[in-house]
């Protein structure tokens, strides 16, 4: 079996451009990737998902989110703490912050919990997920709406249950009143988000209040805010034959896709971070795979899979961008040259930073690779997993840091964009290959979904080693009191104490992808061989691809 991770010599090789005519990407020479089910390891993140279900659902259901160590509740939190220093960082943690501070009372860890009960089959969780959600009232909250939040979340499971009941569950559930009322109830939330569209561009204000509708003033938006809705917005258009919600969100999104002005976009296919609502006009160059930035790449080459038909001017846009990536952002740091991260940019100036949230980025360029045939992005993709894993495996408690931090080996050492390590870190530098600028760990599912991608593009067994060890690490540190909690400092033993939250993308996607990857191949997994059936959103619940580009398996 060949393997697919490759040294720094081989990175240099993938800089090479795009064949005109690449041959179709087969993992293990002729054949297809074997997978290989666990089932105890299967069970044992479904007895996980359970214990954090049964903590919410007694001391926090309704609400949004499971307060696990106090087994109080909350509806809304801003988990973030600012990091001194770079400014550029400081800009994403607070945008950042801003966006999770809204949670509106709708039972967010209910709705995000439900695709993942429903593909680990728990039919007791789904019938009360479903009971539950035709009754929630999308026309009240006491708090300022996020619309990417709550398009994430809220739409993107409601839709994504809906795909999955009506789909492959079709069989295993009675067509009842409830099923549909799944898509009525996303089609309200959506009809009361539509607001946030009407500025003078098109391009929509995040920060909305209802009760009555309004906007919230605000004068830009960012691009993961802008380009992460088209998806979804996309989907129920597709499932209700009401074009409305698609038009809005790619209006936006072609703002994105044809940035303006030219210098906002340093480097080709890689674009700046914030945009006036009043022209759709970018307001500056800086960006990266991060948060703020991070799911308006992801949704590029999700789009063209979603339909290839709609979509191949997104495709374009996600090659331009990874081609950039690989061209202009790849970082290797002195102390450990076979790691690759991506840099972030400040114009044409690297920052050498990056984030637990970057860490999809390996998934997405693996995914970018099956869905175009061309194996330099994915092998690509498996060189950054590498990278993240080594974020995971080098701290006390074999989780990675919110945020991490090098020195670029091929930029001068004394180069203001590139100082070392703080003395208090240099000899954890020197072993680990990074620095840690935030020690948090709140729960994040991307270095976890990202083996999950390598696996299902390879079928290589490490990969779900990776994924079991860090399920195991995350399990034995923030398991406590009724559920699992966000923890202080990744790199003391214990995680350095509880922030006693339960984040609803627990459910969503740290238990889904780890659950995934051990289970038996199903229509929602994703496959290596261009037979996908669903896409999942960047809160990774399963979206059915646009009809007749699917073959139902049953």
């Amino acid at each position: 079996m060949r393997s697919l991770s490759v040294g720094g010599s081989a990175a240099a090789a993938l800089l090479v451009g795009l064949s005109a005519a690449a041959p179709p990407f087969k993992p293990h020479g002729p054949h297809e990737p074997q997978y290989i089910v666990n089932q105890e390891r299967a069970r044992a993140v479904k007895e996980a998902f359970q214990v954090s279900w049964d903590g919410y659902y007694e001391h926090a259901f309704p609400h949004d989110s499971l307060r696990p160590v106090s087994n109080g509740y909350a509806d809304d939190r801003c988990v973030f703490l600012p990091p001194m220093g770079l400014p550029l960082l400081r800009w994403f943690w607070r945008l950042t912050c801003a966006r999770l501070a809204f949670r509106n009372g709708w039972g967010a860890s209910a709705v995000d919990a439900f695709s993942t009960a429903l593909v680990m089959e728990n039919w007791d969780v789904i019938d009360q997920i479903l009971e539950y959600v035709p009754t929630i009232d999308f026309n009240k909250t006491e708090t300022e709406v996020s619309l990417f939040e709550t398009t994430i979340r809220y739409l993107g499971g409601l839709v994504s249950a809906y795909d999955l009941l009506t789909g492959p569950l079709r069989d295993r559930v009675k067509q009842t009143p409830d099923v549909e009322a799944v898509l009525t109830q996303a089609k309200r939330l959506a009809n009361n988000l539509k607001i946030g569209f009407d500025t003078p561009s098109g391009v929509p204000d995040n920060n909305l209040y209802f009760n009555p509708p309004r906007k919230g003033g605000s004068t830009t938006n960012g691009i993961a805010t802008i380009g992460t809705l088209v998806l979804e917005w996309t989907r129920l258009s597709d499932l209700t034959k009401d074009p409305e919600y698609a038009k809005l969100s790619q209006k936006a999104e072609s703002y994105l896709l044809k940035p303006q002005p030219s210098w906002s976009e340093s480097f080709p296919g890689l674009i700046g971070t914030n945009v006036r609502l009043e022209d759709g006009q970018f307001v500056d160059g800086n960006g990266g795979w991060g948060g703020g930035t991070d799911s308006f790449y992801e949704y590029l080459i999700k789009m063209y899979l979603y339909d290839p038909d709609r979509f191949a001017d997104y495709r374009d846009r996600w090659i331009a961008a990874a081609d950039s990536s690989i061209k202009y952002l790849v970082s290797h740091p002195t102390t450990k040259p076979d790691l690759t991260f991506l840099a972030m940019w400040q114009g044409k100036e690297l920052r050498f930073v990056s984030q637990h949230l970057a860490c999809f980025n390996g998934g997405n360029f693996i995914l970018g690779g099956l869905t175009l045939n061309e194996p330099k992005y994915t092998d690509f993709g498996l060189l950054l997993v590498d990278g993240c894993r080594a974020t995971y495996t080098a701290t006390a408690t074999g989780i990675g840091p919110e945020t991490f931090r090098w020195q670029d080996s091929a930029r001068p050492l004394n180069a203001t964009n590139n100082p070392p390590a703080p003395a208090d870190q240099a000899a954890f530098y020197e072993d680990a290959g990074f620095w840690i600028s935030s020690a948090n760990y709140v729960l994040r599912p991307e270095v976890i979904e990202s083996y999950y991608y390598a696996y299902r593009a390879t079928g290589d067994p490490k990969y779900q080693e990776w994924a079991w060890e860090a399920f195991e690490r995350v399990n034995e540190t923030c398991r406590v009191g009724s559920g699992y909690s966000s923890v202080r400092d990744v790199n003391k033993e214990g995680g350095g104490g509880f922030d006693d939250f339960q984040e609803s993308f627990w459910f969503a996607e740290v238990l889904k992808y780890s659950y995934l990857i051990h289970s038996e191949d199903a229509s929602w997994q994703v496959k290596a061989d261009h037979t996908n059936e669903f896409v999942f959103n960047t809160e990774a619940h399963p979206v059915r691809v646009a009809a007749g580009r699917e073959t139902l398996k049953r």
